[in-house]
């Protein structure tokens, strides 16, 4: 829908917005009308160099051709189906998803948060049915974000940021660790504790990697304690942070691994993988959706994952990536560029943060800001040097902005 073409102006649309819509953050000013690779475009006409990705999930493009075209087939044949029905989009995708992230089994979600409440049910279960119901207790990491539904809300580390705030009491059962910290997390687990759950990559945390011996370290403490390791890869996965998954470039496998956001192309969709003997303690009736598997967000995926995996926007990410990070060192204020690939945050030495991310829409340059003196940038995987060359001289000019 184009707004002219509706018959209304940006400023009706907006009325309707302050009436109608019950917003708990502030959006852009402007209506996004239509999106072509690293661009989008608002009412007028303006283009905008996308380094946000729809929150890292427009990962080939926006509006992508392929995917775009698989979308519309899907459409012509099966928009909906009952969970008591295969359709070839489900079958097919569960074949390439755990082929390629070298899991065996696939649990189907509609998005980043359900993959999570998949997995802590998961794993909660599997420790009640086979070591007694006092097996539940699950370990995360300080600043993680896994999601605002209740479960994957009491499994985030931040009980003092308004994603908790005042929607107490969490669920029982979780205790937070020092995120790369192993001795604070072996410390936190019990002998109740069945899981240990992390972020290979922070995001809304601050951009933070983890080290590899703190994964490994995981790894190793959970085989001796006959405990489970969770990687939430909602944001990892899919080539953001130069490898398919972030966890093959660590080279520290989990047990169970969620997953959403570029996945689907930009459909709504989550999928959480694991092992065959771990996939049987989901027994009839234990778990379910009414949408999960949808066809046309099936589809979609499909089409997504050939573009990742043909057009090698892993090893994109990676290559210009490194170059980027090097680039935005020239920033004002920068206290340290950090990141994987093209997830990568920028703190500043001065709490701008927030209004330099406003200031970069009124340069046309779309980023997000996670604190009071760190950025987030997350473009698409198709991006260039050039297109990073162009970010940067458009930070460079939001940051002396924010700063006067």
């Amino acid at each position: 829908m184009k707004v002219k073409e509706m018959g209304y102006t940006k400023e009706e649309l907006l009325e309707i917005a302050d009436k109608y819509l019950a917003e708990p953050a502030r959006r852009w000013n402007f209506i996004e009308e239509q999106g072509d690779g690293i661009y989008v475009y608002d009412e007028e006409g303006n283009r905008y160099l996308d380094f946000f990705a729809g929150i890292a999930v427009s990962s080939t493009g926006n509006c992508n051709k392929k995917v775009s075209e698989a979308i519309a087939a899907q459409c012509k044949q099966v928009i909906h189906a009952s969970n008591y029905a295969y359709t070839m989009p489900m079958l097919l995708l569960a074949k390439k998803v755990c082929d390629t992230v070298g899991m065996e089994k696939i649990v189907f979600q509609n998005s980043g948060t359900e993959a999570n409440e998949a997995m802590i049910k998961m794993a909660r279960k599997y420790g009640t049915d086979n070591f007694g119901l006092e097996k539940y207790h699950i370990v995360t990491a300080k600043n993680s974000f896994h999601g605002r539904t209740y479960g994957a809300l009491s499994a985030t580390g931040q009980p003092d940021n308004a994603c908790q705030a005042g929607f107490q009491p969490m669920l029982p059962g979780f205790s937070y660790a020092e995120f790369n910290n192993l001795e604070d997390f072996k410390q936190k687990c019990t002998e109740n504790t069945i899981a240990i759950m992390v972020e290979p990559v922070q995001g809304e945390g601050g951009v933070y990697p983890a080290d590899k011996e703190f994964l490994q370290g995981l790894r190793d403490y959970c085989d001796e304690k006959n405990m489970l390791l969770l990687y939430d890869e909602v944001q990892t996965g899919w080539g953001r942070t130069g490898s398919i998954m972030a966890y093959m470039e660590y080279g520290v496998k989990p047990d169970m691994i969620s997953m959403a956001k570029a996945i689907g192309g930009g459909m709504p969709i989550g999928v959480m993988c694991t092992s065959e003997k771990l996939a049987k303690t989901f027994s009839a009736g234990a778990h379910g959706s009414t949408y999960a598997a949808n066809p046309v967000c099936c589809a979609a995926a499909l089409a997504e994952i050939d573009e990742i995996l043909e057009n090698h926007l892993a090893e994109n990410a990676k290559e210009v990536g490194a170059y980027f990070m090097e680039q935005l060192k020239k920033l004002p204020y920068v206290k340290e560029v950090r990141g994987k690939g093209l997830m990568v945050g920028v703190e500043f030495t001065k709490p701008i943060a927030f209004e330099v991310k406003h200031q970069a829409v009124e340069n046309k340059l779309l980023i997000t800001a996670v604190s009071q003196d760190i950025i987030r940038l997350l473009p698409p995987l198709i991006v260039t040097k050039e297109d990073c060359d162009e970010a940067v001289r458009l930070l460079i000019k939001s940051v002396h902005e924010a700063a006067m």
